[in-house]
């Protein structure tokens, strides 16, 4: 199947890499600047399994004119709007949309552009990051797809996917609970993400002070709540597991938004816990951390535009 990797950051490229080493038809949707970098120096990844550099397939927007079997999307949200206006000469009617992006928002947009039945519903683990270089240096041995028709059924082409995805390097999943999926993992995102940005800090330094464990605690509490409130209860077991993260004494444990944070860069919080603040008040949630660390994010956004 011929697969459209749309970016070659740290994500798509990572997957992306993995997928063109292991013998599948892939080809990346990059920006002209992107695509002069990878066919100059490859791309490059340093992984605990090893250092791989491939020589890509790119394309730019302006080549794209035919339509592609799966459109592997994975950009940050603040990139969404402009990845679809670029990828959309690839979707014709047997297209399969799988997105990997945080969070729930990207669904309905994706849904009301191209049509529900052509979106999957997609969750992503995987720690990389593109280095200074734009090599993707991958942090520790976290790498799975998971992936799934979004009402449950196992149909031909979630099979074909399943089949194209599976043996490329990488852990793959096929799940007949995929919108479960994706909410448990904006709820351990968010969670993170709302902590480490609300406090400036790693989870091992806010759980070393009085009250930051039971604060983290609290944080998880009230992304969980938007999630059952919403329809999608978090399973005990993911919970328990969340919360042992949340305790571990000398963590040094981080979110990636925090990390961008770090760098003075542009956040997706909206996406993220933005949104997840937004459903909790239409469905008559209290969530003061949740709102503490919207109001932190939102005077950070506004510092570093002005």
């Amino acid at each position: 199947m011929r697969i459209l990797v749309v970016g070659a950051g740290a994500v798509g490229g990572y997957f992306g890499t993995k997928l063109a080493q292991a013998g599948r038809d892939v080809t990346f949707l990059v920006r002209p600047s992107r695509a002069q970098q990878l066919h100059r120096d490859g791309l490059h990844i340093i992984s605990p399994y090893g250092d791989l550099t491939i020589k890509p397939r790119t394309i730019t927007s302006d080549q794209l004119h035919s339509p592609c079997d799966i459109i592997f999307l994975s950009v940050k949200s603040l990139a969404l709007d402009s990845a679809i206006t670029d990828m959309a000469p690839a979707v014709g009617p047997e297209t399969m949309i799988y997105p990997v992006l945080n969070g729930m928002r990207h669904m309905d947009i994706l849904a009301r552009r191209f049509g529900s039945a052509s979106v999957l519903g997609g969750v992503c683990m995987v720690s990389t990051e593109l280095d200074p270089q734009g090599r993707i240096v991958q942090f520790n041995e976290m790498q799975t797809l998971t992936y799934g028709e979004c009402d449950g059924q196992i149909t031909p082409r979630i099979r074909q996917l399943d089949d194209t995805l599976r043996d490329a390097g990488f852990g793959t999943e096929l799940s007949t609970t995929i919108m479960q999926a994706m909410w448990q993992k904006w709820v351990a995102i968010s969670t993170l993400g709302l902590v480490n940005c609300l406090f400036n800090a790693s989870i091992g330094e806010i759980n070393a002070v009085p009250c930051g464990e039971e604060t983290a605690l609290q944080a998880l509490d009230e992304c969980s709540s938007v999630a059952s409130a919403s329809g999608y209860p978090a399973a005990k077991a993911f919970l328990d597991t969340v919360r042992q993260r949340l305790i571990t004494k000398g963590s040094k444990l981080t979110s990636s938004m925090y990390r961008d944070m770090q760098k003075g860069a542009n956040l997706e919080f909206d996406a993220i816990l933005g949104d997840l603040f937004d459903r909790g008040l239409s469905l008559n949630l209290k969530t003061p951390l949740l709102q503490a660390a919207c109001v932190r994010l939102r005077v950070y956004q506004q510092s570093i535009s002005s």
